[in-house]
């Protein structure tokens, strides 16, 4: 397929702007609901043969946005949501051949609390097979592309969320994060990405049944104080009382804060692009009056083993419950290549587990000390900008596909096993024009500091648009 930039933006209801000023517009009676689910659908229609990011449509059936939620702070502003979390009434198909999937007869729970803020749903994105994979690729179907270069993956695993946000079909979509796919999506496609701490939000049924709780669900946005107004108005659906309230951030703050600055993980070096992305942004955090600090991320080679050996029993427990847990017509014999892989790894160092896990459980100590000495850790989101379509493909063999893997994802993984949050935010950009994300991390319950860092870099070089 030919380099191209693909964009959804029109002179229609929805127009340039963000989800904020939509549900303003809405409140003010200047469009109404069923407008901007028209006009969205519309768009989404036109990108699809470029970009492919929707798994299933109900444009003319729309969840939400009806009487009920009318006083809710994101009334009637269209979204999408993943294809890995039941709605009432649409299939969930978890990006996998290995079963066809029928209507949910109940809504998972942070459905609900999507459907709480005002937004609403016309439908499910694409993602790999089970989120597993860091590129939204499949073994025969056609793959979710970059609306920036449509040769280039958009990033995974929310990778059809991202696609849809960036390319200006939606202004919000929900995302989930196990190991990234939050941030790695935003960073591929000039998004904000915030994966929340564990537990800010309803907990994801599918992680709190392992042993180490690696997802949390979140949004993509173009705009911080979109993802700011999310959190707020997910917030007065369900408050975790064991966290600080976070409330609703609404612009930079005042104190000045301590910045670690980390430019390579520990088993990856940067590409160049990358790097001058991650050190343009500590620069600009510098100038405006933070101090930054070299730092060092304390997780090497054994985390990063433990952790794909974790993949592995996630895997496994897909492959070997999966009649019970996704679906009885479920086949292991469709899995794809990445999930089998996976899968036989486990099989081959399953003796490992007990210490795996027990690694991985204390690992949020040693995340902790990290911010004795710092407020917020700067660093990559990815090891190197976004690969061409094919790079990352689970037809890739397993053993090549897993080392390109765990070096272009280096770093993301920690905040899912220490359940710290963390923040993707599109400061930079590679020579041919991909957007590049920089990861701001912080202590558990920190989100309003990621958030109000995150609102001053954004006034201070406003992020790129893909319409320009």
């Amino acid at each position: 397929m030919a380099d191209e930039r693909v964009h959804a933006y029109a002179d229609d209801a929805l127009g340039e702007h963000d989800a904020v000023a939509l549900a303003a517009l809405v409140r003010a009676g200047e469009v109404a609901p069923a407008e901007l689910a028209a006009a969205a659908a519309a768009r989404a229609e036109r990108v699809d043969a470029a970009l492919a990011p929707v798994a299933f449509a109900a444009y003319g059936r729309p969840h939400g946005a009806d009487d009920s939620a009318r006083d809710a702070p994101l009334y009637g502003v269209p979204s999408y949501l993943k294809d890995n979390t039941d709605l009432r009434g649409m299939p969930t198909g978890q990006g996998s051949s290995a079963y066809r999937a029928r209507p949910a007869r109940r809504s998972a729970g942070f459905a609900e609390q999507f459907l709480g803020t005002g937004l609403g749903v016309l439908g499910k994105t694409r993602l790999p097979e089970f989120g597993l994979n860091a590129s939204t690729e499949f073994a025969s179907a056609r793959p979710v592309r970059n609306p920036w270069l449509t040769s280039h993956s958009p990033g995974a695993s929310s990778g059809g969320a991202a696609a849809l946000v960036a390319s200006g079909v939606v202004p919000i979509a929900h995302a989930n994060d196990g190991g990234g796919s939050i941030r790695i999506p935003a960073a591929c496609c000039g998004l904000v990405g915030l994966k929340p701490t564990r537990g800010r939000v309803v907990p994801n049924a599918q992680g709190r049944r392992l042993p180490v709780d690696l997802v949390t669900d979140g949004v993509l946005t173009r705009s911080v104080r979109d993802t700011a107004a999310f959190f707020a108005a997910a917030e007065r659906h369900y408050r975790n009382p064991a966290l600080p309230p976070l409330g609703l951030v609404e612009g930079p703050g005042e104190r000045r804060l301590r910045i670690g600055l980390v430019v390579d993980s520990p088993v990856a070096t940067s590409d160049a692009a990358t790097r001058a992305a991650v050190e343009g942004t500590a620069a600009r955090l510098e100038a405006l009056g933070h101090e930054v600090t070299p730092a060092v991320m304390p997780f090497g080679e054994e985390f990063s083993r433990d952790f794909v050996l974790y993949w592995g029993y996630i895997a496994f427990l897909i492959a070997t419950t999966g009649r019970l847990t996704v679906d009885p017509g479920f086949r292991a014999s469709r899995l794809d290549g990445l999930t089998t892989g996976l899968r036989r790894l486990f099989h081959r160092e399953f003796r490992r587990v007990p210490g795996v896990v027990r690694r991985l459980r204390s690992a949020e100590e040693t995340y902790a000390g990290m911010f004795r000495t710092h407020d917020v850790v700067l660093s990559p989101v990815l090891a190197h900008v976004a690969p061409p379509i094919g790079y990352l493909s689970p037809n890739v063999a397993f053993e090549e596909l897993i080392d390109r893997l765990t070096r272009y994802v280096a770093i993301t993984p920690v905040n899912n096993v220490t359940g710290g949050p963390a923040i993707a935010l599109p400061t930079g950009a590679s020579a041919d024009g991909l957007p590049i994300g920089v990861h701001l991390s912080a202590a558990h319950g920190e989100e309003r500091v990621l958030l109000e860092l995150a609102f001053a870099l954004e006034a201070d070089r406003p992020w790129r648009r893909i319409q320009d």
